[in-house]
């Protein structure tokens, strides 16, 4: 019994010897799974799996098949079609497609054919440019084609003219326009605004265009916010979701059916903490799926649709646990197939069990890769904010932790600002990672994010320098009162309005922080409200542009701007920016750079040209995170 207790032992000890921590260069071995669909015969689930290649500097993909009652994969010929083509109509005699459109002459050789080397652009209204392009005069139309043997005939445009985008930008794609059921009519989003109005609405519609007719009709006409993500039913009952408000892009998003095609109820609204993030039809068109977020994850929920009956909409809670659900994949009988994710592992399918509620992992792109990679311990802390509020922070632990040493520690500001943070998985702001480099991160969930409740959601508008950044400060200071955490190697990073945060806490922490990162944030309020694109966003947020001058946006400006404290900026920086990010221009990064050149502060600048507000490709992947963890060894 001895030896068998003592080779358990020694294998234990083999096994953790055999784990290694996560690298930057390791990280870009993880195979990413997006999830195409489940076959016509519903007997699979067909997936496809993107393999960085960080030589070539793209991701290489191939396509693959799992039976959905488990089993082997099987990859896939990239001409195999199983999965149902939703382009065509029902009665299979169109197609659907979008293609762009030139409406509008807006350079300077359109405008001046005998200057055909001429690189100008002209603009008579705002919406010039938008996430990383410049405003060309080409708009995202819909087009319906005759659909005859396999083939596609040409197409019509059912926008002709209409200087509108749909498939909307910069992210709507195919989900954007879809078929009703019966074949003769299809419904599009668009935000049918232009220019200057464009620029500061959220009003995107649902139309419904009648092939017969080649009518349109606005579907939500009454509805003054954003109408999303538009799905039929077998039935042929509307659902979508839905924000109120015209210009508040983070208001709470609902969860709509329209009932005998005239009567829009609204499924989600009784329950406050409800901010749907996706949904998906039942197979029998009674209920729906739906994720969201709820203190610090996203579940899987379901809510029956009672119709025109007096029956209420109950929603029921699927899931739970430390874990993120992340999509919804297709259903077949008691099967419901989804994309999860935690803080330690990225995407995967899983099946649930709808009759007990259990999950089943289908896919394993990635198992043998975890399992030779040190796993980090996530944990829920709960921390009284200074304003008496109980505020949920995750705190992630170093893989092997020991709390009887002493560990360098990193506040985590989330951007948004008003997006969840849950337990997610990034190729870049990878807490496994950070943490595995040997760093304790805290990571709160600050007023501003959805899954508390509305409240908490919106108290982040119109105070983004006020009541959070105490939340921030309240959550390191809790954190920091353990004696493993080392509180002179304490630093703080963030990207957006994270940026903005680290931003502002270079000018208020009292000496707390030893380092901070700062990638694509707000440096000045106003010259970032002069060259967002976005302008909803910092209207309703800011309280408006910087010459009002009602209290909110004379906050915003003044005692909220982070350049107005660059006079107690003490501490080593570090400052990210993209060359083509146009949610937070470039002059932002470059200001603090320079003030903090100028101030004679230790401080780095990494410029990435070609990135937007993201970093998207593999090897400026692996810039950012060597650069990152070089300045966090160097300061910390």
């Amino acid at each position: 019994m001895k030896k068998i207790l003592v080779f358990a032992a020694l294998g234990c000890m083999l096994l953790t010897q055999a784990q290694e921590n996560l690298t930057p260069e390791k990280l870009w071995q993880v195979q990413r799974v997006s999830p195409i669909g489940i076959s016509k015969d519903k007997q699979y689930i067909i997936y496809s799996v993107a393999t960085p290649d960080i030589e070539a500097n793209k991701n290489n993909r191939k396509k693959f098949k799992v039976p959905i009652t488990g089993g082997t994969a099987i990859e896939l010929a990239n001409n195999e079609n199983l999965v149902a083509n939703d382009r065509i109509s029902a009665d299979g005699k169109f197609i659907l497609y979008s293609d762009e459109v030139k409406i509008n002459k807006v350079a300077g050789k359109e405008l001046y054919p005998d200057l055909p080397k001429s690189d100008a652009y002209i603009y008579t209204s705002l919406n010039y440019r938008h996430w990383d392009t410049w405003e060309d005069g080409e708009y995202n139309h819909v087009f319906v084609a005759p659909y005859v043997n396999g083939k596609s005939l040409r197409g019509k445009d059912i926008m002709p003219n209409e200087p509108y985008d749909a498939p909307t930008k910069p992210f709507g794609g195919d989900e954007d326009f879809i078929w009703h059921p019966d074949g003769k009519h299809i419904v599009y989003v668009a935000k049918k605004k232009y220019g200057t109005e464009y620029a500061v609405s959220t009003n995107t519609d649902l139309y419904q265009y009648n092939i017969e007719t080649a009518l349109t009709t606005n579907l939500t006409v009454n509805n003054k916010g954003y109408d999303l993500a538009p799905q039929f039913n077998a039935q042929g009952v509307l659902a979508w979701m839905q924000m109120k408000r015209d210009g508040f892009e983070a208001d709470k998003q609902d969860l709509i059916v329209l009932v005998n095609d005239k009567f829009p109820i609204n499924l989600t609204a009784h329950r406050d903490d409800i901010h749907v993030e996706g949904f998906k039809w039942s197979e029998d068109g009674r209920s729906l799926f739906f994720w969201a977020p709820i203190n610090g994850t996203l579940q899987l929920f379901q809510v029956n649709n009672p119709g025109l009956t007096k029956i209420l909409p109950v929603i029921k809670q699927l899931t739970s646990g430390d874990f993120d659900i992340t999509g919804i994949v297709a259903q077949n009988g008691n099967s419901l197939v989804v994309s999860r994710t935690d803080m330690n592992t990225a995407s995967e399918l899983y099946k649930l069990n709808l009759q007990n509620n259990q999950l089943e992992q289908l896919t394993h792109v990635n198992d043998s890769f975890y399992s030779s990679i040190a796993k980090c311990k996530t944990e829920r802390r709960w921390v009284t904010t200074t304003d008496g509020k109980k505020m949920l922070v995750w705190v992630i632990y170093p893989p092997g932790f020991d709390a009887s040493k002493k560990y360098p520690t990193l506040l985590y500001c989330q951007g948004g600002p008003q997006s969840p943070l849950t337990q997610f998985y990034s190729f870049r702001w990878n807490f496994q990672l950070m943490a595995s480099q040997g760093y304790i991160v805290v990571a709160p969930n600050r007023r501003g994010m959805p899954g508390h409740g509305t409240q908490w959601n919106e108290s982040i508008s119109k105070d983004h320098g006020g009541q959070v950044m105490n939340d921030y400060l309240s959550a390191i200071d809790a954190i920091s009162k353990e004696p493993f955490v080392d509180k002179n190697r304490l630093g703080c990073v963030g990207a957006s309005y994270g940026g903005y945060s680290v931003f502002m806490l270079a000018g208020l922490h009292n000496n707390r922080f030893k380092t901070f990162i700062s990638h694509d944030g707000i440096f000045d309020t106003k010259s970032m409200y002069g060259t967002t694109e976005e302008l909803w966003f910092v209207n309703f947020d800011y309280g408006g542009p910087y010459w009002d001058k009602n209290p909110a946006a004379q906050k915003t400006y003044g005692v909220q701007n982070p350049i107005n404290h660059v006079a107690k900026w003490n501490t080593p920086i570090m400052i990210v920016q993209g060359g083509i990010d146009f949610r937070v221009p470039i002059e932002q990064g470059l200001q603090a750079f320079q003030a903090a050149q100028l101030r004679g502060i230790k401080s780095k600048l990494l410029y990435l040209p070609g990135e937007n507000h993201w970093v998207s490709t593999a090897q400026n992947g692996m810039v950012w995170q060597r650069e990152f963890f070089k300045w966090l060894k160097e300061t910390l």
